[in-house]
């Protein structure tokens, strides 16, 4: 790709497409240009509440003015770089997933946007639990109740604000995941949409009629919640000025959840087909095709995205720590001085030396979801040093990935096509080779480093006629690079992990 702030002297077809990835930390706009060719950039820091007993909030009018200020600074880049903002055509959003707003009648958040990474709903997850709903919820949604999903939070909402309650009662609250939110802020209040991408992450959609379920918001004591009309991914969601940044209204052609986002972006078209962000955590969807099927290995089943023409779903994985775990060993242990020596370090012995490091500083989630398990370094002797360590916590990254793909497997009776990588760790040489002899397959790493964007700007470009079909976005040229697989005694290696985090459940 051309990189974001790259003067150019074509062109092109004089059509661009506006993505917002309005994530947890920022929010990034991005400028796209009809090759996928990213023609401007703009990143704007966004502030995250980190409150007592686990509660992580955002300002719901921040997030707004925040993304307001990402778009108005990409323009400038765009128009400084020799861009005409009158030709770019549309736009694409994509977002953090299961963070959610709840507002009244006038438009006014009831409370402050619920973050995904909040825990306050442990105890509303095991009372839904001991009522015997995990299967049908399951059955229905795909998900498993967990309080990283949105339903179980609205649910603690409900039952421990007044005034949440009160207007849910009176059928005068209405819930959005944060493209809902935008769109509505965006349009003025004209539309209240969301996609099903973000609505498979809710608790409340049913995967197999591709609608709100209404026997579980009864049963959730939701009956009466305002809930968004959905879409494909790739559809008409509206058009906005974007607070005057427009002289004239674009259209709004895209809506889709980041890491969904980040699978069309990677090419994730084909069954089999599958994408890994290594970041803080990781995030791995597997294209499974046209029909959902239910997990039995702690995957989550959810939509991987849609058009109007087809909607194809995905298993997906979801690992806690992988990043952090680095970030760990360097900031309280102390061994580590620049995560860019840990691949290093990890070459400087020969092998792992029988130690494990099993990452469960958050519990372990999939596929696990056991999140009472504590992090352990198993089989250390005096013969090890703090080489073996990082090796160890870089290793434990890879066989975590490697869980994963191993029951995505088994759970759609499929092979493993290709695993795309993208995200920091991307940069760990030594991550790449081990996750590839591990796997037994070549890796491609791609090289865009906003994948999430490009994927909403494809989806929108879909819809408004830029780009005629998927077929022709394969056709775009992207720059991607083949790890070869490594790590000779990849099976043993990974027996060792495989006891090692059995005896820690002990």
């Amino acid at each position: 790709m051309t990189g974001p702030t790259q003067k150019t002297t074509k062109h092109m077809a004089r059509q661009y497409i506006l993505a917002i990835d309005q994530g947890t930390s920022s929010t990034k706009t991005l400028i796209f240009d009809g090759e996928g060719t990213v023609m401007a950039k703009a990143t704007e820091p966004l502030k995250t509440f980190y409150n007592d007993g686990g509660f992580v909030e955002q300002d719901p009018e921040e997030i707004y003015t925040n993304v307001l200020t990402s778009v108005k600074n990409c323009l400038a880049e765009f128009e400084y770089n020799g861009g005409h903002i009158a030709d770019i055509k549309t736009c694409g959003i994509s977002n953090q997933r299961e963070t959610f707003v709840v507002w009244d009648e006038q438009g006014k958040p009831l409370y402050n946007a619920v973050v995904w990474q909040c825990k306050r709903s442990i105890a509303v997850c095991g009372s839904l639990s001991e009522r015997g709903l995990a299967k049908e919820i399951n059955t229905k949604t795909g998900l498993i109740i967990d309080p990283y999903f949105s339903g179980t939070k609205l649910i603690w909402l409900y039952e421990n604000e007044p005034a949440v309650k009160t207007a849910v009662d009176a059928g005068k609250a209405w819930f959005g995941t944060i493209d809902t939110w935008l769109l509505y802020k965006l349009t003025n209040g004209a539309q209240y949409l969301s996609d099903y991408t973000n609505a498979s992450r809710t608790l409340f959609f049913n995967l197999h009629t591709l609608s709100w379920d209404k026997e579980l918001l009864q049963k959730f004591g939701l009956a009466n919640i305002n809930l968004p009309q959905l879409k494909p991914s790739s559809a008409n969601f509206g058009e906005s000025d974007f607070g005057g940044l427009f002289s004239n209204a674009i259209p709004i052609s895209a809506m889709i959840g980041d890491s969904h986002a980040a699978a069309f972006g990677e090419g994730c078209f084909d069954k089999g087909t599958a994408k890994a962000t290594l970041g803080t955590g990781c995030s791995i969807l597997m294209n499974i095709g046209d029909k959902p099927k239910t997990s039995g290995n702690g995957m989550i089943t959810t939509i991987c995205w849609s058009t109007e023409q087809q909607v194809d779903y995905a298993l997906e994985g979801v690992i806690v720590s992988c990043g952090a775990t680095i970030e760990w060993l360097k900031n309280e242990l102390g061994i580590i001085a620049d995560v860019a020596d840990t691949a290093a370090m990890a070459n400087a012995v020969a092998d792992n030396n029988g130690v494990y490091l099993i990452p469960a500083f958050s519990g372990l989630g999939a596929p696990y979801w056991d999140m009472s398990r504590k992090a352990s370094i198993n089989g250390l002797t005096f013969n090890c040093n703090k080489n073996h360590v990082v090796r160890a916590g870089l290793e434990s990254i890879a066989y975590q990935i490697k869980d994963v793909i191993a029951a995505m497997q088994t759970d759609a009776g499929i092979a493993l096509n290709a695993l795309t990588v993208h995200g920091g760790l991307t940069k760990n040489q030594f991550v790449l080779g081990f996750l590839a002899g591990l796997l037994n397959s070549d890796l491609i790493k791609s090289d865009m480093p906003d994948v999430s964007a490009l994927g909403a700007a494809l989806l929108a470009g879909l819809q408004a006629k830029i780009f005629n079909s998927i077929a022709d976005i394969k056709k775009l040229r992207s720059q991607k690079t083949l790890i070869k697989k490594g790590a000779e005694n990849a099976d043993k290696y990974y027996a060792g992990w495989q006891q090692a985090i059995s005896a820690s459940n002990v």
